[in-house]
Formats: C-alpha cells, sequence, structure tokens
C-alpha cells in the first residue's frame, strides 16, 4: 500500500534536512510522520492513480500532473490522497487503457472516455475490488492549461518501498498558478500554504534544476485580479523573510 504521507515525505524530507537540518519546515514534515503512523480503519492510498501514471508512461499517452501532488516535488508538505491528471489521449490510447484495466474487477469504459473527451468533462477509472476510483480530465475540457502542457517537466517520483519512476508533471509556475485560480474561486486557506511552501523551497534554493519563473506568476497573476496580486506579493516577502532565516 502507498501511503499518501510516505510519499509526500519521502520525496521532500531527504532533500532538506541533509541541507537544512534546522529548517522549521521539518517540523511538519515530522508531523506527517507522526499522522502516518496512528491506526487508521482504512488509510486511503495512491496505489490506483500511480499505477495508471505508470500504465500511462507504458502506452505513450500524453499527460500532465498538476494540483498539490505536482507541488510536493517543488515544495509541498500537505498530505494529499488526490492525484489530478490531465491527459490528451488519442484513440489507441484510449483502447489500450480500457484493456489495461479489464472487468469485472475495473470499470474502464471506452465509450465513456471518448464521450468525456469530445465534451471535455472529466472521467474516472474505478477499482471496484477497492472501492477507489481516478480522475482523468481531458486537455479538451481545460484550455487553459494548454500552454502548461506543452511545457510540462520530467521529473522523478521517489516512492518509498518501491522502485522510483518518472512522471510529467506541470512547472512549478504552473502549479502556482493554478493553485491561485483555485484560491480565487474558493478562497481556500490550504492553496495559500501550499503556495507558501513551494516559494520557501524556491528561496532556499531547492529548486535550481527548475528555477521558478516568478515574472510569468506575476503576469497569470494580474488576470486573476488585485486580490490575487496582493496576496502573491505578501506570500513572496513572508517566503523570502522565512528562507533568509534558515540560510
Amino acid at each position: 500500500m502507498l501511503d499518501a504521507r510516505a510519499l509526500a515525505v519521502g520525496l521532500i524530507r531527504g532533500r532538506l534536512s541533509k541541507r537544512y537540518p534546522k529548517l522549521s519546515l521539518k517540523k511538519k514534515i515530522s508531523r506527517c510522520w507522526m499522522y502516518s503512523a496512528m491506526p487508521a480503519k482504512r488509510a486511503p492510498d495512491l496505489s490506483l492513480f500511480l499505477d495508471i501514471l505508470q500504465t500511462l508512461n507504458r502506452i505513450d499517452a500524453p499527460y500532465m500532473i498538476i494540483g498539490a501532488f505536482a507541488g510536493t516535488i517543488y515544495g509541498i508538505t500537505r498530505v494529499t490522497y488526490d492525484i489530478d491528471i490531465v491527459v490528451d489521449l488519442a484513440d489507441a490510447h484510449i483502447e489500450v487503457l480500457a484493456r489495461a484495466y479489464p472487468l469485472p474487477r475495473y470499470y474502464a469504459d471506452t465509450e465513456m472516455m471518448r464521450n468525456s473527451i469530445d465534451m471535455g468533462i472529466m472521467f474516472n477509472i474505478i477499482d471496484s475490488s477497492r472501492g477507489e476510483k481516478a480522475d482523468l480530465v481531458p486537455l479538451s475540457g481545460t484550455l487553459s492549461y494548454e500552454y502548461a502542457f506543452q511545457n510540462r517537466l520530467r521529473k522523478t517520483v521517489d516512492i518509498p518501498g518501491a522502485k522510483p519512476f518518472e512522471v510529467w508533471v506541470a512547472r512549478p509556475e504552473d502549479v502556482i498558478v493554478g493553485k491561485f485560480k483555485a484560491w480565487v474561486e474558493g478562497r481556500s486557506r490550504k492553496h495559500e500554504t501550499d503556495i507558501y511552501e513551494m516559494m520557501v523551497f524556491h528561496y532556499l534554493g531547492e529548486s535550481e534544476e527548475e528555477p521558478l519563473d516568478e515574472r510569468y506568476v506575476d503576469e497569470q497573476d494580474k488576470r486573476l485580479g488585485e486580490e490575487a496580486v496582493e496576496l502573491w506579493q505578501e506570500i513572496k516577502t513572508s517566503a523570502h523573510k522565512h528562507a533568509a532565516r534558515n540560510e
């Protein structure tokens, strides 16, 4: 079972703790470990999602991970049990994907997938034996992600207890822009915290391989309104101070 807490911690803990042993984010990471040890009737896990990612890789189907799970690669420590996957599937991909998840255990209907892609709406693959489902969003229904999709990055996911594998993820700046779009819709504090942690990670120099393009976020935020711009400036200022204290 691939627990999301262990996965999120595994992606970040080693990189931060080695270089910044006194970093306060480490407390949050340790807290994730503490919660993961707490007993639960049935802890959700990411097995179905990760299996689908490996299948998409195997059949060479274009996809991109967005949202908080993508953000764990860039500093987010929040526990998430969902992976947001944008896909751009051709008819051949649909056929192979359906065969990879056959009845009676799975539900991955080809007609349902084709209709969803035509209409630009989300579809899912269901594991009936575990009562779990994975949501996939067709690129045709998320045209605002088209630029991000074209510029997605290949990154390695290092899962505790499993062999690392590569996935396609949105660039850090596109993850942040997506977070701001979600924040504008619902004003959820989790998006503010996610962006803040990503910026601390960035200012600490942990994202040197893919430097975060702040000017790109500046321009995109202007389209979302004054409140988004003000929040972005506040987050950058606070994150910069936090990083400076821990250098």
